[in-house]
């Protein structure tokens, strides 16, 4: 159940995906599809609005970044659609320049991702601590709960119990069955409720008019010139980094959910793929979504690119064919499955009172400072950039003291040997040079390095400084044990570095 792509059997011949083979990967494929496409209309006309285009380009956009990443990205199972994050880089574009830059930032933005994903940018990802992915995955749940206040406050009273009704739902209804997700039995009574008592509650009509046809592609509409290049360029850049990174981010986090591995690399082409028709097809572009994605792999159980694909179809077919149907959907039934999922998204253990305990409090830090980066500026990209920087800091100043100078005197009192243990790094190596007697060595000096290793430019222009000083007093110093990387960077840059001291 954990591939969607054809497999090979042992005799050579191509093997049916397993949701062809196996009925009950197919149903739940296809199940997970609907409920996800459920809940990406008001998800996507949300972000229409951010982004200031009619709601039709969110769900186009959402359409056909879904069927394409379906076929073209890295992570099974991943949704990606029109996102939040993509609308606040590329509003001010649309409000000063109008839809066709917008249009064609989008189209550019996918080619840059391209280009990015394949110079190796998801290597990147390996640098990404622990601490600031935890952080990623709290505050992700913080913003989608904070995503359905507005639809809890000043709505008629019904909707309360509307929205307690759906998780009660959700909680009890996997105890009696799981062939039918709980989250589309949820919104399909909740709905029936509302309709068949007449209850006067906010709809999914309500959030903007669902489009009639499918899209059709075209040139953005736009002067192609140097100065559009240069107009479009700066948010395009800025979309491409924001969508990788989010998009990245989350399938690192399906790949821990389902244990899986997927291709980075593939995926950040995708994604770049996927933004480019989507320009050529006239929506506002996207990258991964976490709450559909969490809706799809953690609550309806999806591991397959059916899932994905079918999510984008359903969509359409929702809007166009059953549009009326859709718009009476109450948002209180969405509320909940989206309450449903904030709480299965946050790591609870990771805020439980005995991991608190025993976790160093630089690592809770950099998770606070992502979580709290996160949900003030509304952006991922931000928070993830911050925590891995603030993870840094905290592991050079943890290792900056793990490099110890151990002085032994020759018996007959002619040399003295300095052994150095541990890395060498420009915060390491900062305070090497005032751990040598200058005056009160003998003349002879040996720095043993065979347990050390030298890292960087400021590591050697410390050694050159401690030469130095032992020079001006007319001591030899001999430098020992340096393992082959170190030496070959002691002796490209030894001597070489005095200008800045």
């Amino acid at each position: 159940m954990s591939s969607s792509a054809s497999a090979v059997s042992p005799a050579g011949r191509l093997r049916a995906p397993d949701w062809l083979r196996d009925p009950k990967v197919w149903r739940t494929e296809v199940l997970a599809g609907l409920v996800v496409a459920l809940a990406l209309i008001p998800e996507a006309i949300s972000f229409s609005i951010i982004a200031g285009v009619d709601p039709a380009i969110g769900l186009f956009a959402s359409f056909t970044m879904a069927v394409t990443i379906a076929v073209v990205g890295g992570r099974r199972a991943m949704i990606s659609a029109a996102t939040g994050a993509v609308a606040l880089v590329i509003a001010p574009l649309n409000r000063e320049h109008g839809l066709g830059y917008l249009v064609a930032a989008v189209i550019l933005a996918g080619v840059f991702q391209v280009v990015l994903g394949a110079l190796g940018v998801a290597r990147l990802m390996r640098f990404i601590p622990r601490s600031v992915m935890v952080g990623f995955v709290n505050s992700l749940a913080i913003l989608i709960f904070m995503a359905q206040i507005p639809e809890l406050t000043d709505v008629p009273w019904a909707v309360y119990p509307l929205v307690v009704g759906g998780l009660a739902l959700m909680v009890f209804f996997p105890k009696v069955t799981t062939v039918v997700p709980a989250p589309l039995v949820s919104i399909v009574i909740l709905t029936v409720i509302t309709v068949g008592a007449a209850i006067a509650v906010p709809t999914v009509g309500d959030k903007g008019e669902l489009p009639s046809s499918l899209p059709v592609p075209g040139l953005p509409d736009v002067p192609f010139t140097m100065d559009t290049l240069t107009t479009i360029a700066p948010y395009a850049f800025a979309m491409a980094l924001v969508g990788l990174m989010e998009s990245l981010m989350t399938a690192k986090l399906v790949d821990e959910i389902t244990d899986t591995h997927s291709s980075k690399t593939r995926e950040s082409v995708g994604q770049g793929i996927a933004n480019i028709v989507t320009g050529f097809f006239g929506g506002m572009g996207g990258c991964a979504m976490i709450g559909q994605t969490m809706i799809n792999v953690k609550v309806s159980g999806a591991r397959t690119r059916l899932s994905t694909f079918l999510a984008g179809a359903f969509l359409m077919v929702l809007c166009v064919v059953f549009g009326p149907v859709v718009s009476d959907i109450p948002m209180a039934a969405l509320v909940a499955v989206m309450v449903m999922v904030s709480f299965a998204t946050f790591d609870w253990h990771s805020v439980a009172p005995g991991t608190l305990r025993r976790m160093p409090a630089g690592e809770i830090a950099v998770m606070v400072i992502t979580v709290a980066c996160v949900v003030a500026t509304h952006n991922l990209a931000v928070g993830v950039v911050v925590g891995s920087l603030t993870a840094m800091v905290v592991f050079a100043k943890r290792v900056a003291h793990l490099a110890e100078v151990t002085a032994v005197l020759d018996p007959d009192g002619s040399t003295v040997v300095y052994r150095v243990t541990g890395e060498l790094f420009f915060a390491s190596s900062n305070d090497l040079v005032g751990q040598f007697g200058y005056a009160t060595d003998p003349d002879k000096v040996i720095i043993d390095l065979s347990a050390a290793h030298i890292w960087d430019a400021s590591s050697v222009a410390a050694l050159d400084a401690i030469e130095t000083k032992y020079a001006q007093r007319g001591k030899t110093v001999e430098i020992t044990g340096l393992n082959d990387p170190s030496a070959r960077l002691h002796d490209r840059l030894s001597g070489e570095l005095a200008a800045g001291h």
